[in-house]
């Protein structure tokens, strides 16, 4: 994440908190984050110096004028207007820091061979937020070479509860055990 990422997404967080607007805000960030991902064309040509700015802020306005919260409107108008409208997924990932750390909430990551089910997501869920006093927001990815068990990485550690893991441990002990 860039500087510009980090003071712009933080500002817009900071007016957002004032206005008792952040967790509206975020989702409709998610939101357009994601038309963004699906069509890097409408961002790139949002970017184009080719086209006057004052057609491209209309362009805004019309996709999403009405739909979304006038500061976000204006905030990505801003972006546009700075040329920095590439940097609005930075934006919303420091925006999603400062509510999660707000809020309490910690983002954590579960990875195993196959897709878990929802129950089995909801009870781990439930089990690293008995473990962490904190609500978590939990992700998964399936990853083949996970042979069984799971991995969570959750505030920058590990929780390696794979096969690999354990074996890795097994190993790593025995060979204290040598020397």
């Amino acid at each position: 994440m860039t500087q510009a990422a980090k003071v712009y997404g933080g500002s817009l967080y900071d007016l957002a908190a004032e206005e008792k607007l952040d967790g509206q805000i975020m989702e409709q960030m998610n939101e357009i984050r994601q038309i963004f991902r699906e069509n890097p064309e409408y961002l790139k040509l949002l970017g184009e110096p080719a086209i006057p700015l004052e057609e491209r802020i209309k362009m805004l306005d019309e996709a999403f004028g009405g739909q979304i919260e006038l500061y976000l409107l204006n905030f990505l108008k801003l972006l546009c207007e700075k040329k920095i409208l590439r940097e609005f997924a930075g934006c919303c990932e420091e925006f999603r820091r400062r509510y999660n750390t707000d809020h309490g909430i910690v983002e954590a990551v579960v990875t195993g061979a196959v897709k878990l089910k929802d129950d089995q997501m909801e009870a781990l869920s439930a089990k690293l937020e008995k473990v962490s006093g904190k609500k978590i927001h939990l992700t998964q990815k399936t990853d083949p070479t996970v042979l069984a068990g799971l991995r969570v990485e959750m505030e920058g550690r590990q929780l390696d509860g794979t096969v690999q893991g354990r074996i890795s441990d097994i190993t790593k002990k025995l060979n204290e055990v040598v020397v």
